[in-house]
């Protein structure tokens, strides 16, 4: 099946901040929280329209965090925004005590995650932080590959009483999900059936995997391509389902090989059905300054890094 795109390619932020200004319009419970990057996060047009719900904190995360687990004792549903690094490494602990432990209903939204930051280099490039956001009780993490599908992510957790964490980018990717989706929180979407090798894959790289089963394709290989957009909770049902059809999986993602999205499906396979894993990912290493695509070539996690992995995955059925 091909896989085509929708329209040009658009930034994961500006899906985000559409989303939001949507939410600003259709619940007024809805608050905004921001660390001195309104721009940057694309929350201009729900400052704009909804000052009384806005709130600029400057640059202390920390007190932000704080803030907005106490907007939610009032009924506020309240979504903080500013860059992955800061919004996780930078306030673990409010994180924690605050939102965590106590099962607040705060919507962490982080912007320009993983080596796609590019030249603003690896002090930036946080590539920890679904590792550190998943294993906190609680939290929901949630990293959507395009546009549209991170609209309709930024909706849809509205909904969902408890502590979020979403992780979107600064740079254009290609988008090609549909433009009114059901978003399904816990939910993997199938993307292309396959019957040799299972390619999971999140964020910026689900298009990579798209690219990676065309050229599998040329070399007679069926590859299955399945979004896991939702990394917590983990779409076990789908996992498994995939895996006992094809026999030996691959994870794609823009994040540590540790505590990732490649823990996640390994410790599945583990636990219900062994079988052979490749992933994808950042090998114990931190990032460094360049533009995107070099980065995600020198980092091994470009489109010929997932055919490799997937044949490799192969030859160890």
């Amino acid at each position: 099946m091909a896989i085509e795109k929708l329209t040009e390619d658009r930034d994961t932020r500006s899906g985000f901040g559409a989303g939001l200004q949507e939410l600003g319009q259709e619940n007024k419970d809805v608050v905004a929280l921001c660390a001195d990057l309104t721009g940057s996060l694309k929350m201009d047009a729900f400052e704009k329209e909804n000052p009384d719900r806005f709130f600029q904190v400057g640059i202390a995360e920390a007190n932000m965090i704080s803030i907005a687990a106490g907007m939610t004792v009032g009924g506020k549903i309240p979504f903080t925004g500013t860059f992955a690094n800061f919004s996780t490494g930078r306030v673990y602990d409010q994180i924690r005590q605050c939102v965590a432990y106590s099962g607040k209903n705060v919507k962490i939204c982080a912007s320009h995650a993983g080596l796609t930051l590019g030249e603003d280099g690896a002090t930036h490039q946080i590539l920890e932080d679904i590792g550190m956001m998943k294993m906190l009780p609680h939290m929901t993490v949630i990293n959507p590959c395009d546009y549209n599908q991170t609209k309709a992510a930024t909706k849809a957790i509205a909904d969902l009483d408890g502590p979020v964490y979403l992780r979107f980018g600064r740079p254009k990717v290609p988008n090609f999900t549909p433009e009114n989706q059901k978003f399904e929180i816990g939910k993997a979407w199938k993307i292309a059936d396959g019957a040799d090798v299972s390619i999971f894959a999140t964020g910026h790289l689900v298009w990579k995997a798209i690219e990676a089963q065309a050229i599998l394709a040329e070399k007679g290989v069926n590859a299955e391509i399945i979004n896991i957009h939702t990394i917590k909770p983990l779409d076990v049902d789908a996992i498994l389902a995939s895996v006992n059809k094809t026999g030996c999986a691959v994870t794609a993602e823009e994040h540590q090989k540790n505590g990732g999205l490649g823990d996640s499906v390994a410790q599945t396979l583990a636990l219900n059905n062994p079988a052979p894993i490749e992933m994808v990912a950042v090998n114990d290493s931190f990032g460094e300054s360049g533009t995107p695509e070099e980065l995600l070539e020198k980092y091994g996690l470009n489109t010929e890094s997932i055919v490799e992995a997937a044949l490799k995955a192969i030859a160890r059925k």
